[in-house]
């Protein structure tokens, strides 16, 4: 992973981050509310020789009693933990407890380079704490008493004098609930990082389209934004579509992916391509059915072959007639140009429907009429095969082979490398050619679309009215056709060729003539004869 790559991940990630991090602050500002407070109390004694006086019959010389004083600290500092003096303290203060736990609440310390001792106990409450405190050095000094001294009060030579008592704390010392939240949001957001960089480097979903060039080594022709509004009965984008963000994005990203087909390969342009995916559901047959439209649109012929014969979509999907398509014209039933259908409002665009649903899609698609059929099309049109899905079936790598290449389309945030890279292997197996890939349903801010969809085209001006033309006058109808001109098919009587059903259907814009189930909507003519365009008349 690349550094980038650790920023995507943060920001992908960032709710997740925000939520640990919240539940580690609530976790430990919870903890220290549940937890028993603690007080703390100090208490400090100096270890100080005796004054015996002459009654002793000791002389001591001028500052030999601080160097005894001095000699005691370390002994009295373990002495202190003793359990005697904990049971002094305990039968002072009247407490149950053991020797042992009273022990376990005691702290004692030795400044460096003093005399003196200082007693931290801990309590329950701060007056429990600050008893404690005092009456452990009260034990300190009976117990010194009794092993250094003949166990009355005062006999031992040195001793510990309580120098100051213990105050009464103000606040506990455990738990600090500061320190608490404090360290919980910091494991909280630790963990939240640690979360999204697992989840990144685990994550095998297709997302941006340098990590397709990347990892899968094939260019990305387009990504395209996700839009609203569309269902399994509407899946067209109308090419004039600006009235939302969303619909203009789609079209310029159909626009982008039209020119970079055009410019893939300038000396051989591929002229039979197949629109796939690995799995199903990713958008294929929409992706097909568009961008056969776009190429339309820029004033291209283009035939539309739905070639998923399993589950044909594309008749619905144009609004067309269900009826004899592909499988007919394959086994023999019918022609060609008896089962081309025009698309409405598409000039220049034909649709070849799936046709029946045969027993052996796989055979069919394989076979020499459809390398031929694909061929006789090209010859004529940009073709655009809709080919079912690749891991599932064979029959969209053999619709590959049969073609110039396919189009991947990758479903983003659902499709995974490894379904991606098997599918391209099942193209591979075939001798097939992937053209590159088509990244679908990609957010709008992160499909390159940030830039320029806002710069959509002025509405259109209302035209003005034409003048009346003045009463007698004659009104011109405009030049008439003559019967064989091979843009009117409804009136001509001559066997009409591919070709001449594209010209037709690229002169013709009507959408308002009914369409026959198994004919093109400008066809009403027998079936193409051998000998194509130059066939004579009836």
């Amino acid at each position: 992973m690349e550094l980038r790559d650790y920023f995507v991940a943060l920001r992908r990630h960032a709710l997740a981050i925000v939520l640990l991090t919240l539940i580690g602050v609530g976790v430990s500002y919870g903890w220290a509310k549940l937890q028993t407070p603690v007080y703390e109390a100090s208490a400090s004694g100096f270890v100080k020789t005796r004054d015996l006086g002459t009654d002793a019959g000791v002389v001591v010389a001028p500052g030999t009693q601080d160097a005894l004083a001095n000699a005691k600290v370390e002994t009295y500092l373990d002495m202190a933990m003793w359990r005697t003096v904990a049971e002094h303290a305990a039968e002072e203060l009247d407490l149950s407890d053991s020797p042992e736990q009273l022990v376990r609440r005691i702290t004692v310390e030795n400044p460096p380079s003093t005399a003196i001792l200082r007693i931290t106990a801990q309590g329950s409450s701060p007056e429990a704490a600050r008893d404690l405190a005092s009456a452990w050095v009260r034990g300190l000094t009976a117990t010194i008493d009794q092993f250094d001294g003949d166990g009355t009060e005062g006999s031992s030579p040195i001793t510990v004098i309580l120098g100051e008592s213990a105050a009464l704390p103000v606040a506990p010392s455990f738990p600090d609930t500061r320190s608490a939240v404090v360290i919980g949001g910091i494991i909280g957001l630790a963990a939240g990082i640690a979360f999204a960089f697992m989840r990144a480097y685990s994550d095998r979903r297709i997302r941006a389209a340098d990590d397709v060039e990347q990892r899968l080594g094939v260019s990305v022709l387009g990504a395209i934004p996700t839009i609203s509004g569309l269902d399994k009965h509407q899946r067209l984008i109308p090419e004039q579509d600006s009235a939302s963000k969303s619909s203009f994005a789609v079209s310029e990203s159909l626009r982008v992916m039209r020119t970079n087909l055009q410019f893939m390969d300038v000396d051989h342009p591929p002229r039979r391509i197949v629109v796939t995916s690995a799995l199903p559901g990713e958008g294929k047959s929409t992706v097909a059915a568009n961008l056969a439209a776009t190429l339309a649109a820029n004033g291209a012929h283009v035939v539309l072959v739905d070639g998923d014969l399993r589950r044909p979509t594309v008749a619905r999907t144009m609004g067309l007639a269900h009826g004899a398509g592909l499988t007919d014209v394959l086994a023999g039933r019918a022609d060609l140009t008896d089962v081309l259908q025009r698309a409405p409002g598409m000039p220049g665009l034909l649709v070849l429907g799936a046709g029946t649903t045969p027993p052996n899609p796989s055979e069919l698609l394989g076979s020499d009429r459809m390398k031929t059929l694909l061929d006789q099309l090209a010859d004529h049109a940009t073709v655009i095969i809709d080919a079912p899905p690749l891991v599932p079936i064979t029959d969209g790598a053999i619709l590959t082979h049969q073609a110039d290449g396919a189009i991947l389309v990758i479903a983003a945030g659902s499709s995974t490398y490894d379904i991606v890279a098997k599918a391209m292997d099942a193209i591979e197996k075939v001798h097939g050619r992937v053209l590159g890939v088509v990244l679908n349903r990609v957010a709008l801010s992160s499909s390159g679309a940030s830039y320029g969809y806002g710069y959509q085209s002025a509405p259109p001006e209302e035209a003005e009215p034409a003048p009346r033309p003045r009463r007698g006058a004659r009104q011109s109808t405009g030049p008439r056709r003559s019967p064989s001109d091979p843009s009117d098919g409804y009136q001509s009587d001559e066997t009409m060729s591919i070709d001449d059903l594209l010209r037709a259907a690229n002169n013709d814009t009507s959408t308002e003539r009914p369409l026959n189930p198994l004919r093109p909507a400008s066809v009403d003519l027998p079936t193409e004869r051998p000998g194509g365009r130059g066939a004579s008349k009836r």
